[in-house]
């Protein structure tokens, strides 16, 4: 049991923040990778809430939209991954537009994400958002200086509008430092499983780190409200990350857990009769 309780402190200590009074104080650099074991256990308690927090969204008919933003590589995808996976879809909802189409670029710009927004009782999750136009399209040219500044102008009042509605915006900023993102990029070079990944805009966008970090300062500058701040989360240690970002959603959200419902399965019924049949199935090959 000792040697049980030993593991699981040490474990303990790979969660603990670099900040701080006491023994941690005397470490220098970044904080020691989480090991997995600690890692999923905590995730395991953070997905426990998200299920308590979807039961009070259905229940209480809440709004939430969330907006996830940041570097290229930052672990947008992986983080909407481990929110969603034990959560039910029909409450979860992830939103990743593709480019827009000609009828929609002759549009008001906000108005292809509008029909997205949350009903009540959904979580609204944006991989990426409007907010395309005061980053990739800025930097990339896809749209002039006048559309970015017309943008970052009506975004904190549309914003507004979805708050007074009763909607809880949050809006997240993913960093990756310059050395992290090239490892990142480089090994989806040479991993078949995340070669997909890679696209033509990501090596264009890899040579404009400043360029990107001129516009994320724009961005924030113009769209950092009182209603609908941004928060900004580290994921050089991508667990770390995730931790940390879920942590912080839950802490957001006025969520009640409900009464646990005391469930016990019911009795299966008799045969009766029932004997399988002997149909000419196709079954798949088990070589595992």
């Amino acid at each position: 049991m000792a040697k049980k309780k030993d593991r699981r402190e040490r474990d303990d200590a790979e969660i603990l923040p670099s900040t701080g009074t006491g023994p941690q104080e005397a470490r220098a650099g970044p904080p020691r990778k989480i090991k997995r074991k600690a890692y999923e256990r905590e995730m395991r308690l953070l997905h426990g809430e998200l299920v308590a927090m979807q039961e009070w969204v259905k229940a209480s008919g809440a709004r939430i939209c969330i907006v996830f933003e940041g570097r290229d590589t930052a672990g947008k995808g992986g983080t909407i991954k481990r929110i969603t996976e034990r959560v039910s879809p029909r409450v979860f909802r992830v939103v990743a537009l593709p480019a827009p189409t000609e009828r929609e670029k002759s549009q008001m710009y906000i108005q292809r994400y509008l029909p997205h927004l949350p009903a009540a009782g959904e979580v609204v999750i944006f991989d990426r958002s409007w907010y395309n136009r005061a980053g990739v399209e800025r930097v990339m040219g896809f749209c002039t200086p006048e559309e970015t500044g017309r943008f970052l102008e009506l975004a904190p009042a549309v914003e507004k509008a979805m708050a007074d509605d009763g909607i809880l915006l949050l809006k997240y900023w993913l960093e990756v430092d310059a050395g992290e993102q090239t490892r990142r990029l480089e090994s989806r070079i040479n991993d078949p499983r995340k070669i997909w990944k890679l696209s033509e805009m990501d090596l264009k966008s890899y040579r404009r780190w400043y360029d990107y970090s001129r516009a994320r300062d724009a961005m924030f500058a113009a769209t950092d409200t009182a209603w609908a701040p941004w928060y900004v989360a580290g994921t050089d240690d991508k667990r770390r990350g995730r931790l940390n970002i879920i942590s912080h959603l839950l802490s957001q959200v006025p969520y009640k857990p409900l009464a646990a419902r005391n469930i016990t399965l019911p009795k299966r019924q008799e045969p009766r009769g029932y004997v399988q049949p002997d149909l000419p199935l196709r079954h798949i090959p088990a070589p595992f």
